[in-house]
């Protein structure tokens, strides 16, 4: 089944600005809830029952990341909401899991919208999901549509105080977060080489009905990843270069890096889209190479038929004063003479290379 490309929005048409309702694919059936609450001395890591369990970390001078996967429940995204002071625009674009990549300064915090994408090797295409990060001064709020995300290497990070990121404040958490999806994106640009090159070699051999399916599916795929990755060179360029108290220089300098990594994502599919687009011109040339191969053989068999179709004609006529037809070798003659004359054109189109 082609993935959508446009997400329905007719739940949310004629409601007041900032009311949350939920635009997605039902992921969760119940939303998980996971708090990591950490500094350079000590780590702590729990689920929560309850969104109220979590409040109180908000005012800890500690670094604390929530997440939570699922995010259906419109109560929950109030309530968390509420407590933390964020935007009804904020809340509404947490549920609404149509947005692009974006990032929206509100001064207090820093709201951040990602596309994690991952390839389902059964289905063989390309799924994703909507990422939202609220960045405060001592919090990342992390919400996600489904359980199951990259973010294990940084939890591993966290979990065993590998790197700075224990030293470091939640602007580097945030950083982690959107490093590790940009990092992924690496993994599925493989499997679309891997696929372009393989269809390349079967251009090239023996194009089938099939292959035109599987280029049309890369199609969608190209075009799926662009409108993931290409806004996301704004936002990270807006996080490096903004004037936000809430990243510090020293982070600055990291974003910078997963700019260069996002520019080079971008360049790379950008690429794709021209090889698959040659590619289709390729199929559509093969097809029409064979086409014309095809008609060239049978137009050659048909010429080498008109003479022969014409001496049938002249002594099948049985007019009774023909020569040829008292002749005791006069069948003969004629069925040699067709024979000489089908041979003598073979030869005649060997020459001149048509066949």
């Amino acid at each position: 089944m082609p993935k959508k490309l446009i997400k329905k929005t007719s739940k949310s048409a004629g409601l007041a600005p900032g009311t949350p309702v939920f635009i997605g694919d039902m992921k969760a059936e119940k939303v998980k809830i996971t708090v990591i609450d950490y500094d350079e001395s000590q780590f702590q890591e729990k689920y929560l029952k309850t969104i109220e369990e979590c409040f109180p970390l908000k005012d800890k001078p500690t670094v604390t990341w929530i997440n939570i996967d699922g995010v259906h429940d419109i109560e929950i995204i109030e309530k968390l909401g509420k407590r933390f002071d964020l935007h009804p625009l904020i809340l509404e674009d947490i549920v609404n899991t149509g947005q692009r990549p974006k990032m929206e300064d509100f001064g207090s915090y820093i709201f951040v919208v990602l596309k994690m994408l991952y390839y389902d090797e059964k289905k063989k295409e390309i799924e994703g999901e909507q990422v939202s990060l609220i960045l405060g001064s001592n919090f990342v709020i992390s919400f996600q549509e489904r359980e199951g995300d990259v973010f294990n290497p940084i939890r591993d990070r966290i979990r065993n105080a590998k790197g700075k990121i224990r030293k470091m404040g939640a602007d580097y958490l945030a950083y982690g977060l959107i490093d590790a999806t940009v990092d992924s994106y690496f993994l599925i640009l493989e499997k679309i080489g891997e696929k372009i090159e393989g269809m390349e070699e079967e251009l090239v051999t023996k194009p089938t009905p099939e292959t035109l399916q599987t280029i049309h599916n890369l199609k969608r795929d190209t075009i799926f990843l662009r409108k993931s990755v290409w806004p996301l060179r704004e936002v990270v360029s807006g996080l490096q270069r903004g004037d936000s108290a809430l990243i510090g220089e020293s982070t600055r300098v990291f974003l910078r890096d997963v700019y260069d990594h996002t520019i080079q994502v971008i360049d790379t599919i950008e690429t794709f889209r021209d090889m698959v687009s040659g590619m289709l011109d390729i199929y559509l040339s093969s097809i029409s190479n064979r086409m014309n191969e095809v008609m060239k053989l049978l137009t050659i068999i048909a010429t080498i038929f008109i003479p022969l179709t014409f001496l049938a004609g002249i002594y099948g006529m049985n007019f009774k004063y023909m020569p040829e037809l008292g002749w005791r070798w006069g069948y003969f003659v004629a069925l040699s003479l067709m024979v000489f004359v089908g041979i003598s054109m073979f030869i005649y189109f060997r020459r001149k290379r048509w066949l």
